[in-house]
């Protein structure tokens, strides 16, 4: 590991240790914390919020119990799957297309409708060759905000339910879906997108600009002087809100790769932190709002750590080269001239210590944008941004659901442990009995299902071998389907998904991995706010010590490799073992 990267590494922890604490207490302000029902910001937000309350008909004062508020999520996110997959298949008859991009086929439009409704923005197809201006700004981009802004609602209602005591009502969708996208994703999106083209980050409305190329062999009397189509489009607004919303979905093929969309080592640090920041503010959300800050500090504190164990592991495995490289007398050590080991799919200007900590950073939150190929780590490093994502995308999550995620764990641990001691388990002052314990159970084993079930099936069946053969092959359907049930959006590109199989059940994985699980936590948070609270007493399970992190952790651990290890040992587990 370089100095650079050394540096990089320590600058991003400071900016999150100085901002992810007040940008935790703002967003309590936000979804109401305050006691006299005020808000930050609401001299100059509370106009537009009333103005979009007027005209979309929401009774800003009327709150929703549990089973409306899902139903106005799930009627949302439908409308929105429609009139997005409506604008990719018309595409080519709308404006705001210079570069004449045509319809996509009406399989694939539908895995690109899921796949940015449900926030996973899984993308097989290149974004510049397939997606016109308007598709990217009118359908893609608007989705990455009022997705993200969806996700980050459910945790908001959850906190509700524990806070709450003998009520049916865990807040009203509409208004906490408006207040997101207005009064923490739009204004943060805007600063980070001019930051981002102060590093050089393309925004434009062009076509494609003509360059005279440098090498003129290919030119011709009668043709003229060789020439290249460099794309441009909205780049920066995009990516800003790609990353803050953990989206991930790319601009260009490359993603985050892409010179266009990540320049240098600058743009570099700051997409790193537009990804970690949000779900990180989210746990101190989740303290003030609780009125305990230690049991913030515990999630903070599991999440944290798994976070640094599999980045850590990544940046680890790839700088550490590959052994059937250095059997043939090729050097990958760090040195002042190579920035040393596996370099297969990285970017020169990164290395591959950036590439691990930003592997470990995009799957272990649901974002999935890449600074470089996953398909080409070596066994170990492909296998840990797999496990993390098959962890439940927890440390810290996508921007909400990360919480939510690790709010099931904590509630299963506490469960386990009211089952050790023999006492009726209780979570902040709420019992937990069989009514949450079945929709936990729901909420853990819907992910799992999808991810296995439809990796199953593409193994067995020979019209979906679009994989490598041998372990490799496996590890790339595993790693594939995690992305899709995870709503994470990376992938192992070597395998071509682009098929009516792929398109089709990567599409159902990623409906089953966000809307099986949001339903499940808004019944367990609606379960939640009818309960009375019940003060601690002396044998009382404290969730708030080191102890419990560690019970947590381990139930994350158990519950992960019990169901994934069989599969992981005959894909990347064998693969480094007879690498």
């Amino acid at each position: 590991m370089s100095w650079q990267n050394f540096i990089q590494v320590a600058i991003l922890v400071v900016l999150l240790v100085v901002t992810v604490p007040p940008l935790g207490r703002y967003f309590a302000d936000v979804y109401g914390h305050r006691k006299d029902g005020t808000a930050p910001g609401d001299r100059f937000f509370g106009p537009i919020d009333r103005f979009i309350y007027r005209v979309c008909g929401i009774d800003s004062k009327r709150e929703q119990r549990w089973n409306v508020y899902a139903m106005s999520l799930l009627a949302f996110s439908l409308v929105s799957m429609l009139v997005l997959y409506a604008m990719i298949r018309l595409q080519g008859s709308l404006p705001f297309n210079p570069t004449g991009k045509v319809a996509v086929t009406p399989w694939q439009s539908w895995n690109i409708a899921v796949s940015f409704v449900t926030n996973t923005n899984w993308q097989w197809y290149s974004g510049e060759v397939a997606m016109s201006h308007l598709t990217q700004m009118l359908g893609l981009t608007v989705q990455n905000f009022v997705s993200a802004a969806a996700g980050m609602v459910i945790a908001v209602a959850m906190i509700r339910g524990i806070v709450r005591s003998r009520t049916r009502h865990v807040g009203n969708f509409w208004v906490d879906l408006v207040r997101t996208t207005t009064r923490i994703l739009l204004p943060l999106s805007l600063l980070f997108a001019v930051v981002l083209m102060s590093q050089g980050v393309v925004q434009n409305l062009h076509g494609n600009t003509v360059a005279v190329a440098l090498d003129q062999t290919a030119a011709t009397t009668a043709t003229g002087p060789a020439t290249q189509l460099i794309p441009g489009g909205p780049v920066a607004s995009q990516e800003a809100i790609k990353q803050l919303g953990t989206n991930g979905g790319g601009f260009y093929n490359a993603n985050s790769a892409h010179p266009f969309e990540n320049p240098n080592g600058w743009s570099d640090l700051f997409e790193l932190y537009m990804i970690l920041a949000i779900p990180l503010a989210f746990i101190v959300m989740f303290g003030k709002m609780v009125n305990d800050k230690r049991q913030s500090r515990v999630l903070m504190a599991v999440m944290a750590g798994i976070l640094v164990a599999f980045a850590g592991f990544s940046m680890f495995a790839e700088q550490n080269g590959n052994p059937k490289l250095t059997a043939i007398g090729v050097d990958q050590s760090l040195s002042t001239t190579q920035s040393g080991g596996n370099m297969e799919g990285k970017e020169l200007r990164f290395g591959t210590s950036a590439c691990g900590l930003w592997a470990g950073s995009t799957t272990g939150t649901s974002n999935g944008s890449v600074n470089c190929m996953h398909d080409s780590f070596t066994p170990a490093g492909g296998a840990s941004p797999m496990v993390h994502m098959m962890l439940g995308e927890i440390s810290p999550g996508g921007v909400g659901v990360g919480l939510m995620s690790i709010l099931h764990y904590a509630l299963l641990a506490v469960f386990i442990a009211g089952l050790m001691v023999g006492r009726t388990p209780e979570y902040l002052g709420k019992k937990i009995q069989a009514a949450e314990m079945k929709l936990v159970t729901l909420f853990i084993l819907a992910m799992p299902i999808a991810l296995l079930v439809f990796a199953a099936a593409a193994v067995m069946l020979k019209s979906a071998a679009t994989y490598q053969p041998g372990t490799h092959g496996l590890s790339e359907v595993l790693y594939n389907y995690a992305s899709a049930a995870n709503n994470n959006g990376s992938a192992f590109a070597y395998q071509t998904t682009s098929t009516q199989w792929y398109t089709t059940t990567q599409g159902l994985a990623m409906l089953i991995g966000r809307f099986f699980l949001i339903i499940p936590a808004l019944g367990v948070a609606g379960s939640l706010a009818g309960k009375p609270k019940v003060p601690a007493t002396s044998g009382t399970f404290p969730t708030h010590t080191p102890l419990f992190g560690i019970l947590v952790a381990g139930v994350i651990a158990i519950v992960a490799g019990l169901t994934f290890f069989p599969a992981l040992a005959l894909g990347p587990i064998l693969e480094h073992l007879t690498h």
